[in-house]
């Protein structure tokens, strides 16, 4: 076992569903918890679940369940095309501490499996993860990276302390990530400060309205951005409050006229499909504002999505 490993809490094996039906094999009867699947893995799950960032922020607490939840619903689902792809789920990284503590935690983990050459599965928890992720991102994976942020807000707040509406600021501040290479889809008018849309667009970074993206099609707008870019390595962040209320009620931040289900598992679909791509994140599912469960559902279905387009391109 690797040793930043060992303080990783597994997650409950309650989680991985079992039909037991050879006929009808289901996700959770696939991923190999712990570590025991670590090496063989081309796929690693890893969690954050903490909310600290999201009360700072003054959102809806509750995001701290978001990977269980988001686990329930994934390991449920079946396993077309997706059956001989070797997924590992490590577990939760430890919340102990303050939130600068979780994040470097975090970080050094995330950082490791990239530099293992696998593809990183984060799950939130807050939009701050985004900060350690795309940090590791940044020093283990080809460079340049470029930084995907699927939300309805750019996260370049001015806050002191972090929270989840700073970590892309916090990256370009530290130069982390080059804002030239950071692009936020999305977006509306309604839910950003224009201070911050002037801060983004002085440094070059890419702002795209939802409105805007729909023009074309939200995926085939990203589609022909990712063909135009140089990026070597991409990590992509969906924050699940881009996606409108009706479909997405258990959220930090409800969005009423936010991105539609489809076209949000149409850009995962791209993520897992994109050959540079190291890191997909999934962040600011609430379940205490869930109804029925249909936001984690759609976070999961989303996930699966992007699962079989990279076993896909991992079997081509």
């Amino acid at each position: 076992m690797k040793p930043l490993f060992q303080q990783l809490i597994s997650p409950a094996s309650e989680l991985f569903y079992r039909r037991d039906d050879p006929n009808d094999r289901r996700l959770g009867e696939v991923v190999i918890p712990g570590v025991a699947g670590y090496d063989s893995a081309a796929v690693v799950i890893l969690g954050c679940p903490q909310d600290l960032g999201v009360q700072r922020n003054r959102g809806r607490a509750g995001a701290d369940q978001g990977p269980t939840a988001i686990r329930r619903c994934l390991y449920r689902l079946g396993v077309a095309g997706i059956a001989d792809l070797p997924i590992c789920d490590l577990g939760d990284v430890p919340v102990n501490g303050d939130l600068d503590a979780i994040h470097d935690r975090h970080r050094a983990i995330a950082t490791q499996i990239i530099a293992d050459g696998k593809l990183l599965i984060s799950l939130g928890g807050g939009n701050d993860i985004s900060f350690p992720d795309m940090a590791a991102l940044a020093v283990a994976a080809p460079a340049p990276p470029l930084a995907i942020n699927i939300d309805a807000h750019y996260d370049v707040r001015a806050d002191h302390p972090a929270n989840s509406g700073t970590p892309y600021r916090q990256l370009i501040e530290a130069g982390v990530i080059d804002p030239r290479r950071y692009w936020v889809i999305g977006t509306q008018p309604h839910a950003n400060s224009p201070v911050y849309t002037t801060y983004l667009r002085e440094r070059g970074a890419t702002i795209v309205e939802l409105s805007e993206a729909r023009r074309a099609g939200v995926a085939a707008t990203v589609q022909a951005l990712l063909a135009a870019s140089d990026a070597a390595s991409i990590g992509w962040g969906f924050d699940l409050d881009v996606v409108q209320s009706a479909e997405a009620p258990g959220v930090s931040a409800p969005n009423p006229l936010g991105m539609r289900g489809d076209e949000l598992v149409a850009l995962a679909l791209l993520a897992g499909a994109e050959n540079r791509t190291r890191l997909i994140e999934f962040s600011e599912l609430n379940p205490r504002y869930d109804i029925d469960a249909c936001t984690a559902r759609l976070a999961a279905v989303a996930l699966w999505y992007a699962l079989a387009a990279f076993a896909g391109r991992s079997h081509a």
